[in-house]
């Protein structure tokens, strides 16, 4: 080891506070860099591990292959496993008690399916040959049909045809029914054998009003003959962003022509096959770890160049007893060795520590809130570890260099009178007479120091502009997540929907029994009713507007014709959607002067773009009169009657069981004694009527419906998509303020460090000032200036820059979903107010130790 290292080493031994301060500075920002990437690596895990339970491992699946298509998948280099599965048909469930679930549903695996599609064996084991099923445990609870292990099947399966339909029925597809009898019947009917071995959980796959239960029995390549045909679902040894141009290409090469992306689950792995979500993924991306490793670069600077400012007369008197420049350049970049070597491992293991301990807190969180299994995980890997030290380093030397290369120009005679820091000309220290008239001597006074010392200065505030940037940036940057992954979700809010079919209605008797039934925690009535609107074109949804301007046609008389949904929710329903939307229940029963709450802003998926698109569906006033237009024929003629209704609120909330409607739509909710006054007995009569109800035991609640045989009743249970959604939601929120609180916390972390320690390296001058006469009250008065002016200026700065990233951000998800710029106002006036407290805070804390300093002591004091 050279002169030059031994004497730095015991340089940084004798200043042992100041030292002590610049660990500090990295081991925070290591700690941030390994929370972060630590905290984006676990929540894609938890979603991974999520995904793969609800819909099964797999990346690729070619469907409808034959045997040597399969062939050529599995020796596919890429392909890691292959599962086989086949959907034989539809079986009729003899003795079954549910008319809502008159059938089997036989599908097929092999054994790597009954892996990857995770099929649960509750008693028994999986079939071994294609002789042998399981049955899933619903036939027994729900369908009411018992079957034993040993017991022999033999079943008609076929296809399930609609009357005059072309295209077989799937298990998404309700049963087909009219006036109580199936409009459905099974085609191209095979008799099949089978001996029950085992049953199962009920399959994710198996939804609620699925026509079906299912059971699985077992194929194999050696099963299957040359002409029949398999769906082959692949796991990649490699998941990359090659592996969709490869599919598509094995896919052409052996003529597969319906290929399937799991795209739920790759979307987790940051791919996607859209272009637009790629474009997306990589912009965010980029903009998030440019933004974190900017900060990182900013937190260590602040360290490195306050130690530099430091240590100037001591370079200086290194220089000036022969050290050349590259030797004081080198002197600043060994410390940064030095300090790297103790920081980044304390960093990493401070870093996943707190990471591990949130964790812990927000899987009872994520336990008590939703029916998931899955738990938030510490993912480690050295690829982790190793990524971590990289950026550390890197950063570590990019944050020294400049204070090197500063420190290998300093003169000896500036660095040992240490002009270079400190300006002394009347030029650089000028200050306006307003500053004295407003603010006192004592804040000019402050002003001068800060301008004569401005690369300290300017440390300080790069600190405070750096947390600013960091706080409003991953702030909406977790807000946009937020808002795109609501777009992507359908909205499910309730667990059953209960309709009657046969132009029969749900009378009141029947309502009550149903609403009344254990476990029912909430429910809405709502009644359909569908008018036209010609709305003015400057009105219109900003998509209309666009194709209005190439077909004129589409407007009369300057006006849009567009297709109005009215539902009328019961009372209490009623009420509940009045308050939130605040709208007056009062003006919405109103008959002198009907009134409705208009839902004018929509989201939906563009066909042809792939994008999620939140748009207003009208731009309308409150109070705004909106005529609606029934059209009727008679006698050949058309004839029209107009009636007008207000708007009392406007809204993006839907009520229970409301879907958005499309672009040229619009939603109006109204109580049940306007739409009376809106239609005749006739029109309500064949209204479309729903119930919608929330359960603790929703398939229980189902069973309970079905049990009561009102044959002409439509159940729909979609409680999984409800619970997979705020699953997602849930998990998003945790992700988003988990990451902003890291930020928060390491931001003040950093203003609080920055500050202090650049008051206590002003002791000297401090004391000097006390030593002429500077009052305790002007002392205060001169530092609480320099708060203020280091809050103003700070957000001066770091305001605009944050605005530049958010619209950056912005325009990153804008590739894949369109919505309103927003900025985030509460945000900005929580930052706002913190700037100012934590500075305040600092300088209070920092001049408080000053105070209890002895002058003398402070102004025989060389380093802190």
């Amino acid at each position: 080891m050279n002169i030059v290292n031994t004497l730095t080493i015991r340089h940084l031994k004798q200043n042992k506070r100041r030292t002590l301060v610049t660990i500090f500075g990295v081991i925070i920002s290591v700690s941030m860099m390994t929370a972060v990437i630590t905290l984006i690596f676990s929540f894609a895990d938890l979603m991974i591990r999520q995904t793969i339970s609800d819909t099964g491992e797999w990346h690729i699946q070619y469907q409808d292959i034959t045997k040597k298509q399969l062939a050529a998948i599995q020796g596919d280099d890429a392909t890691k496993t292959v599962a086989i599965t086949r959907d034989l048909g539809y079986a009729p469930l003899e003795g079954g008690q549910n008319s809502n679930k008159p059938y089997l549903f036989i599908k097929e695996y092999d054994v790597q399916g009954f892996t990857q599609f995770q099929i649960e064996i509750s008693k028994g084991r999986l079939p071994h040959t294609d002789k042998e099923v399981v049955i899933s445990e619903s036939v027994a609870t729900n369908g009411k049909v018992k079957y034993e292990i040993g017991d022999r099947l033999t079943l008609r399966v076929g296809d399930r045809f609609e009357q005059g339909g072309d295209h077989p029925l799937d298990q998404t597809a309700p049963l087909r029914r009219k006036d109580g009898t199936l409009t459905e019947t099974l085609q191209h009917s095979v008799i099949k054998d089978y001996t029950v071995v085992g049953f199962i959980k009920r399959p994710v796959s198996e939804t609620a009003w699925a026509p079906a239960y299912t059971i699985i029995s077992y194929v194999d390549d050696q099963i299957i003959g040359g002409e029949d045909r398999v769906d082959a679902s692949v796991v990649l040894k490699q998941v990359n962003p090659f592996l969709f141009a490869h599919a598509e290409k094995l896919a052409e090469t052996n003529q597969i022509h319906t290929v399937q992306y799991n795209n739920d689950l790759l979307h987790y792995y940051g791919l996607s096959s859209s272009g637009a979500s790629s474009s997306m993924m990589f912009s965010l991306s980029a903009i998030l770890m440019g933004t974190i490793i900017i900060g990182s670069v900013g937190l260590i600077y602040n360290a490195f160049a306050i130690s530099v400012s430091e240590r100037s007369r001591y370079l200086g008197m290194l220089a000036s007893v022969g050290a050349t420049k590259r030797q004081k350049r080198n002197s600043v970049f060994f410390e940064g060795i030095i300090i790297g070597l103790i920081s980044i491992p304390i960093g990493i293991l401070c870093g996943l520590a707190g990471i591990g301990i949130t964790f812990s807190f927000m899987n009872t969180m994520i336990e008590g809130a939703l029916w998931t299994s899955e738990k938030l995980r510490l993912i480690v890997t050295p690829l982790l570890l190793l990524m971590t030290c990289l950026v550390s380093m890197l950063t570590i030397f990019v944050s020294a260099y400049l204070p090197a290369v500063k420190a290998s120009r300093v003169s000896p005679m500036d660095a040992i009178r240490q002009t270079t820091d400190v300006k002394l000309t009347a030029k650089a220290v000028k200050t306006s007479k307003i500053i004295r008239k407003l603010f006192g001597i004592e804040a000019e006074i402050g002003l001068k120091n800060l301008k004569r010392n401005k690369r300290r200065h300017h440390v300080i505030l790069f600190s405070l502009v750096i947390s600013i940037v960091l706080f409003l940036t991953i702030s909406f940057f977790t807000a946009g997540l937020t808002q795109s992954l609501a777009l992507s979700l359908e909205g499910i809010n309730y667990d059953i929907e209960v309709s009657s079919s046969n132009g029969e209605r749900l009378d009141d008797r029947l309502m009550q029994s149903l609403v009344s039934l254990d476990g029912v925690t909430e429910y809405s009535v709502s009644h359909e009713l569908v008018r036209n609107a010609w709305v003015d074109a400057a009105s219109i949804a900003d998509e209309l507007q666009e194709k209005v301007k190439q077909d004129k046609s589409m407007l009369q008389d300057g006006k849009y014709p567009y297709e109005i949904k009215l539902y009328a929710l019961n009372d209490s329903s009623l009420q509940a959607y009045a308050r939130a939307a605040h709208a007056d229940y009062e003006q919405l029963t109103d008959l002198d002067h009907p009134a409705a709450i208009v839902m004018d802003t929509i989201h939906y998926k563009d066909i042809d773009t792939g994008k999620y698109i939140q748009t207003k569906s009208i731009y309308a006033n409150i109070g705004q009169p909106i005529e609606l237009t029934s059209f009727f024929k008679a006698s050949g003629e058309e004839t029209k009657a107009n009636q007008v209704i207000f708007a009392a609120a406007l809204t993006d909330k839907a009520p229970m069981g409301i879907s958005p409607v499309g672009v040229g739509g619009l939603n109006m909710i109204v109580s049940e004694r306007v739409m009376k006054r809106l239609a005749d007995g006739e029109e309500l009569a064949n209204a479309p009527m729903y119930l919608h109800l929330k359960s603790t035991e929703p398939v229980k609640t189902q069973q309970e419906i079905e049990a009561m045989n009102e044959t002409h009743l439509n159940v729909y249970n979609v409680y999984q998509y409800r619970i997979r959604e705020e699953q997602q939601i849930l998990l998003m929120n945790v992700f988003s303020y988990g990451f902003i609180v890291l930020i928060s916390v390491i931001s003040v972390a950093n203003i609080f460090n920055t500050i202090s320690t650049g008051l206590a390296l002003r002791k000297r001058e401090f004391a000097m000032l006390k030593s002429v006469g500077a009052t305790p009250k002007g002392f205060a008065k001169m530092l609480n200036y320099e708060s203020v002016y280091y809050g103003v200026k700070s957000l001066l700065y770091g305001l605009p820059l944050s605005f530049a990233l958010m619209v950056l951000i912005y325009k990153a998800f804008a590739n894949k979903f369109s919505y309103g710029f927003t900025l985030p106002w509460m945000s900005v006036l929580s930052v706002i107010v913190c700037v100012f407290v934590i500075v305040s805070s600092a300088v209070v804390y920092s001049g408080a130790k000053i105070k209890k300093e002895n002058i003398i002591d402070a102004l025989k004091q060389e380093n802190i």
